[in-house]
Order: C-alpha cells, then sequence, then structure tokens
C-alpha cells in the first residue's frame, strides 16, 4: 500500500529521538527503544527496536506476524536464534560488530547477549513492528487446553508456568538465580544446530 503524505504540512515530523521512546526497561543495561510510525509520523515501511543487552540477557522466544526483521550487531556479540519452519530446525548465528541475521517474516526467534555492552538494532519491513511473545503465548493460553492437548496434568502445567510474567521481552527476570547461561560459540551443551559465520 503506497501512502501519500502532504509533504508540506506543518504537522509531520522528520526527527525523533529513540532514546526518549522507550518499549521495556529490565534495568539499565537492558532495556528496548522502539521507533515507528507512531513516534516518526513520515516512516513508511521501515521501524526498528534498538536494543542493549548485558551479557547472558535473552530477547525472549517471539515471532513478528507482520514484518521480517534485520538484526545488527552495533556492539558486544549475540547470538540470534530462528525456528526454519521448513526443516525443523533451530538455526543459530553468533553476530558481532558489522554483522547481521536475517529473520523471516512469522519466524519463532529469540537473541542472547554473548558479552556485556551488548547493543543491536533491529530493523523491521513495516511501520510498527508487532510481535507476540513466548511468555504471553504460555501465561494467555488457557490452561486446560494446553493440558488437554499435550496430554499433561493441568495441576502440573499450572506449577510449570507459574514464574512466568507476560510480556517479558527481556529475560532472565532480575530475581532468576537459577543458573548463569553462557552462549559461546561451538559449545556442545546446545541442543540444537549451530551455524557460525
Amino acid at each position: 500500500m503506497v501512502k501519500y503524505l502532504d509533504y508540506s504540512s506543518p504537522s509531520l515530523n522528520y526527527f525523533f529521538d529513540v532514546n526518549k521512546s522507550n518499549l521495556m526497561k529490565k534495568d539499565n543495561r537492558n532495556l528496548i527503544n522502539v521507533l515507528g510510525i507512531q513516534q516518526l509520523n513520515t516512516l513508511e515501511d521501515v521501524s526498528l527496536l534498538d536494543i542493549y543487552l548485558s551479557k547472558n540477557n535473552v530477547i525472549e522466544p517471539h515471532y513478528h506476524q507482520n514484518a521480517a526483521e534485520l538484526v545488527y550487531c552495533i556492539s558486544g556479540a549475540a547470538t540470534v536464534s530462528l525456528l526454519n519452519p521448513f526443516t525443523k530446525q533451530i538455526q543459530s548465528y553468533y553476530i558481532t560488530p558489522g554483522q547481521v541475521a536475517n529473520v523471516p517474516q512469522g519466524w519463532w526467534h529469540y537473541e542472547i547477549a554473548n558479552t556485556d555492552s551488548t547493543h543491536l538494532l533491529a530493523i523491521f519491513n513495516a511501520p510498527t513492528p508487532e510481535v507476540i511473545l513466548g511468555s504471553d503465548i504460555l501465561k494467555l493460553t488457557p490452561s486446560n487446553i494446553m493440558a488437554h492437548t499435550y496430554c499433561m496434568d493441568e495441576k502440573q502445567w499450572k506449577k510449570a508456568v507459574a514464574p512466568v510474567q507476560p510480556s517479558t521481552f527481556i529475560g532472565p527476570t532480575k530475581d532468576c538465580s537459577r543458573y548463569s547461561y553462557s552462549p559461546e560459540p561451538n559449545q556442545q551443551y546446545f541442543p540444537h544446530q549451530m551455524y557460525y559465520y
């Protein structure tokens, strides 16, 4: 769809400070800023998330129903993992400054910071980056449906997902002390196929 703008209109904006548009903040080192058509009304088919992560923090598993995502590493290092719906395999890409990973529209994916001070730019080919988060799927799908579908005891399901907070965005939660995850390249503990370039 082509959008026609009256470029002489004083209501159009050509500048915006993304630092002033916070989508989610876990703490001062783990946050996401957003830029879409709501923030800058002259944007057309593009939007972005400005992502800051410290080591072992993860942008939770999710998918974008309206856009593909290009993840560009500005600083630090991250592993971008995606579920290829055609091969049924998780593909993981270790990216460092100047490198990108592409996630096609609608593909389940997540990003894990491998170092402190990781800065990623997620660029979308849509004016607003819409998202369906794994935490929302787990918490908002009725427990009786999940238990019935997967032949589970409903009480066990409820107990298993009780700690999950809806719309987590960046995990693990601040109070998690279970263990420290270290997504380093070529480690044997990854339960899926790794692709490193």
